[in-house]
């Protein structure tokens, strides 16, 4: 899916033809929102207005360590995966909520960002190419990572690299980790990369398949990032 079918902005960049990093291209269009990630809409969303700071000591009953894979770690991707859901940011300087839309699939990731009223805020995809970002003004970004390039285009990071596992409630075999779990052995908790990765509530993808998270704060320093899932697509 791509942002034009919401026929919200028409993103028209030509193919990249530049190496990464920290490469810009600027599309000659009328811009469509003024001041993209400068307003918060937090009002809008009081499911993501308050961001816990970790589960109850009583809740851990288990703590495991894991260390990362040795052979061919780099070859093992999380599963395919379409979500819909609601998104939270804050930290000392700014604050943002809006609604997102996520596809991962094995070789690529797009991921879209909207206002509460759906107006476009950014267009991330990440490829064998490299990651691009496009933001409402149109203007586009290339860099070889997304977390380096949303910290330096949005003003905070976006761990992609661990989240695509964290997001299904699991670590990525990439890094150590630590994983808290309940008396259940339900993982209520995951440590990794600088992240606390906390999870407040499940919810089945479908009624026959397991139980998968459906609200996740991620804590790094003075940011915080909640993610409330609407919908789970398991590809």
């Amino acid at each position: 899916m791509v942002i034009n079918e919401l026929k919200l902005i028409n993103f028209c960049i030509k193919p990249r033809n530049s190496k990464l990093p920290a490469s810009r291209i600027r599309a000659h269009q009328p811009n469509v929102i003024l001041g993209f990630l400068i307003s918060c809409f937090i009002l809008f969303f009081p499911a993501c207005r308050t961001l816990p700071t970790q589960p109850p000591s009583d809740a851990i009953a288990t703590t495991i360590f894991t260390e990362p894979l040795a052979a061919n770690t780099q070859n093992i991707p999380a599963g395919d995966f379409n979500i819909l859901g609601r998104i939270s940011v804050q930290d000392k300087s700014q604050s943002f909520s809006g609604n997102f839309r996520w596809q991962h699939m094995t070789a690529s990731d797009e991921i879209l960002l909207f206002t509460p009223l759906g107006q476009a805020v950014a267009e991330i995809t990440k490829d064998s190419a490299g990651v691009r970002l496009i933001t409402s003004k149109l203007e586009a970004f290339y860099a070889t990572d997304v977390e380096s390039l949303t910290e330096q285009i949005l003003g905070w990071r976006m761990p992609l690299d661990g989240l695509q596992y964290w997001i299904q409630g699991t670590h990525s075999p990439l890094t150590a980790a630590e994983k808290d779990l309940d008396r259940k052995d339900q993982v209520i908790a995951i440590r990794q990369d600088g992240w606390h990765i906390h999870y407040s509530s499940f919810t089945p993808a479908r009624s026959d398949s397991p139980m998968l998270p459906r609200v996740i704060n991620l804590f790094y320093d003075n940011l915080r990032i909640r993610l409330v899932v609407d919908n789970w697509s398991i590809e």
